[in-house]
């Protein structure tokens, strides 16, 4: 079962840009998808974007345009650039990686947007 840490999380203006990572306890190269989830107070987790074995990536609408996935193998990480964000912006951000028959969560990273 693959270990999933986040960091980069914080409090940016609107406007402003983060990185997310996600640090595997793996090589991820094996894994189906990594993708990064989000939960707002009082809202369901939501899908922000997702990026197959094979590179490629899926957006939620809300950030197409504004945030890219990305892997770095080498570095068994996950990325997630968060440019032009909004205060909507602001949830607890989660790292996941489906594995087939088991998926795997990171412990969350929280993302605040200041208006």
């Amino acid at each position: 079962q693959v270990q999933l840490v986040e960091s980069g999380g914080g409090l940016v203006q609107a406007g402003g840009s983060l990185r997310l990572s996600c640090a595997a306890s793996r090589n991820i190269f094996s894994i189906l998808v990594m993708a990064w989830y989000r939960q707002a107070p009082g809202q369901q987790r939501e899908l922000v974007a997702a990026i197959t074995r094979d590179g490629t990536a899926n957006y939620a609408d809300s950030v197409k345009g504004r945030f890219t996935i990305s892997t770095d193998n080498a570095k068994n990480t996950v990325y997630l650039q968060m440019n032009s964000m909004k205060h909507e912006d602001t949830a607890v951000y989660y790292c996941f990686a489906d594995q087939g028959a088991q998926n795997a969560w990171g412990q969350g990273t929280q993302v605040t947007v200041s208006s």
